[in-house]
């Protein structure tokens, strides 16, 4: 209805309702559709904890602020007038700004889309089989229905710098500027719970846990899942989108790998209807994480609970009605108690799958074998019991392996982690194993690190072409020579550990010999006593600074009990990179001996080789200075180099020690 008598007549936009005397006093108490939003939950016996929180939260009114507004702002609000004759004829009146959506009209747009009971009860429709999605998950997407998230990038900034002006009505009222669909009006409500809601980690541990008002919720900004669940439901009706507060069971804070679920609900979470089909939110979980050593809540933003695909939901999240599972066919509490629980971070750092598929695994002949699946290559790593001790973990372009070898019997706790496009390993897997067997004969070096032997990630490090592309070198007389080609700018570094023996930190890198030859680096390696050691492999670009990065290590075994091989000769800071030492290869001299010198130096003008005596070395027309000593009355021989002929100066390029006469 418009009226206007002249120019300067006010505009009246007028909705009006009428009820009939025996429909006015049906909803006496339901007018509103949003009053009473408890209606939307199934009625059905035993509601208890978060369906009793649930049940509370609903029930209580919104506190609209307006008491505390100025004048100005209380203009701007919709006035709302209802008056009845003496034939019980209901009239309502909203006068509003002429460019603001009648609230009233928001309501009777939704009322036409819930379902009317019999006795004229507004509710959203139940979950019925087109909304169900096929189980188990096709890998197509993380998501629901398809979704580009680079569209929400600028209502996503806008959203998350709403801030609370007065009561939750207006707050959506903000919300919704850069809105234009219902998908929109659900992202801008969701991102802005996710970024100011934080989880009430004391009243979550109250047993007797208190209904959280909207009006409480927006003031202190904190809320446990019944609030955030309520808040989220409140807020898209407001909007004017149908959504259901869900409770249930979760695999989330202080869930034990193969817990079993009982009694009250310990969760809830949300269902939206868009596009015709149900779909599942957490903003709870969205919203950030609990650390389970300090309880205390941190914001960090994760998409995952946004829309996600039932499939992948139904992994931490069981509803109490089976149909909001959307899910077909839809799992039983037993199978959902014993499957393997994929953290949010599996997926969202592009993992596909995990074999064994439950969470609990028997070790077989003392070892047990996982394997991951992922979209991209990608780095992981292991802790078994708090350490990253006991397995071996090896990258493929699409996922890796590792194989796990308990110390002891019994049950124990394994992570998995990865690092996905960030810099930080997240925790994706949990497993515990149980172990009837230990295999004493495989006892890996504790700084055997991961991974184990060369990858996708040694190839990106610069180091291609390896001469073993097996992570473990068995040798028989204690030595080995291991070789890849190397880019160029890239130095390479490597140090031998093992658990006991004469390996110490200032000879590690001893029982090693590097070797440059063109664009191909060679390692000679002998061992000091027979066992397991850890070869590590570190690269650095030349030009950049800092320290050198490990890549990847091989474990080297030797069973042979009278390998005894000593160290090589210890080289100075003047050994380049190209030179190579053909003779003598170990560090240790004989007494009384004389001993041939060969070695290719470049940019020399002279060498010599100094014990007792000095004897000079020659280059032959093949490049290499050659030469030879005797050991006789000293206990230490040195290699001399003259890098300038204009210059009476030489430098120390390599050490022997003679053993004692």
């Amino acid at each position: 209805m418009e009226l206007k008598k002249d120019s300067n007549a006010v505009a009246i936009d007028m909705l009006l309702i009428v009820h009939s005397e025996k429909r006015r006093a049906a909803q006496a108490t339901h007018l509103d559709p949003q009053a009473n939003p408890g209606a939307l939950l199934q009625n059905r016996g035993g509601f208890q904890g978060v369906r009793n929180g649930i049940r509370k939260w609903q029930e209580l009114e919104e506190n609209s602020f307006q008491g505390n507004l100025p004048e100005k702002q209380c203009l701007q609000q919709p006035q709302v007038i209802t008056s009845y004759d003496n034939q019980g004829t209901q009239l309502t009146v909203e006068i509003h700004p002429q460019d603001a959506m009648p609230q009233l009209l928001k309501k009777f747009s939704l009322a036409k889309r819930l379902q009317g009971d019999k006795n004229g009860n507004m509710r959203p429709r139940q979950p019925g089989g087109k909304d169900a999605h096929a189980y188990p998950w096709d890998r197509s997407s993380l998501k629901s229905m398809p979704l580009d998230l680079r569209l929400f990038e600028k209502l996503d900034a806008s959203a998350s710098q709403v801030t609370v002006k007065s009561g939750l009505n207006e707050l959506v009222s903000d919300l919704l500027q850069e809105a234009h669909s219902d998908l929109e009006r659900v992202r801008a409500i969701w991102i802005w719970i996710c970024h100011h809601i934080e989880y009430d980690v004391e009243a979550a541990q109250e047993k007797d846990r208190q209904a959280f008002k909207p009006t409480d919720i927006l003031r202190t900004q904190k809320t446990n899942c019944d609030g955030y669940a309520g808040l989220f439901e409140r807020m898209c009706r407001v909007a004017g989108v149908q959504c259901v507060t869900v409770p249930g069971y979760s695999k989330g804070f202080g869930y034990q790998t193969g817990q079993s679920f009982s009694g009250e609900f310990d969760h809830a979470w949300n269902a939206v209807y868009l596009e015709g089909r149900w779909h599942l939110v957490d903003s709870t979980w969205g919203s950030g994480l609990v650390d389970t050593t300090t309880s205390k809540f941190t914001f960090l933003y994760n998409e995952f609970y946004f829309l996600t695909h039932p499939a992948l939901f139904i992994e931490d999240h069981f509803p109490d009605n089976k149909n909001w599972q959307l899910l077909k066919p839809p799992q039983s509490l037993r199978q959902f108690e014993n499957s393997m629980y994929h953290k949010s971070e599996f997926y969202n750092k592009g993992m596909l799958s995990a074999h064994p598929e439950t969470s609990m695994i028997r070790t077989v002949n003392g070892k047990a074998t996982i394997t991951i699946e992922s979209r991209a290559p990608t780095l992981f790593m292991f802790m078994l019991n708090g350490k990253q001790e006991h397995g071996l973990l090896s990258l493929r372009k699409n996922g890796m392996k590792l194989e796990v070898y308990p110390p002891t019997m019994g049950t124990h706790k394994l992570q998995i982690f990865a690092k996905g496009n960030s810099e930080i390993y997240s925790s994706v897997l949990e497993y515990t194993l149980k172990c009837n067997y230990v295999d004493f004969s495989v006892q890996l070096p504790s700084e055997l690190h991961q991974p184990v032997g060369p990858s996708w990630f040694s190839e990106q490090m610069g180091i291609t072409k390896p001469s073993h592309s097996d992570p473990i070198i068995h040798t028989s007389d204690g030595r080995c020579a291991i070789s890849f080609s190397v880019e160029e700018g890239v130095s390479v570094l490597a140090s031998l550990h093992g658990d006991d023996g004469p390996i110490t930190e200032e000879t590690q890198r001893r029982y090693i010999f590097q070797l440059n030859r063109g664009k191909r680096t060679e390692l000679k390696v002998q061992l000091p006593h027979a066992g397991k050691f850890a070869l590590k492999i570190f690269v650095k670009k030349r030009q950049e600074q800092g320290n050198f990065i490990f890549v990847f290590n091989y474990l080297l075994c030797c069973a042979n009990t009278k390998v005894n091989w000593p160290m090589f000769p210890e080289s100075f800071g003047n050994w380049g990179q190209d030179n190579e030492l053909l003779e003598p290869l170990s560090g240790v001299l004989p007494a009384n001996r004389n001993i041939a010198f060969k070695l290719k130096l470049h940019g020399i003008a002279k060498a010599l080789v100094k014990g007792q005596d000095t004897w000079p070395l020659t280059l032959n027309p093949e490049g290499y200075w050659e030469g030879s000593c005797n050991t006789a009355g000293c206990q230490e021989v040195y290699v001399m180099v003259l890098e300038n002929a204009n210059h009476n100066f030489y430098s120390y390029i390599l050490k022997y020690k003679v053993n004692d006469q």
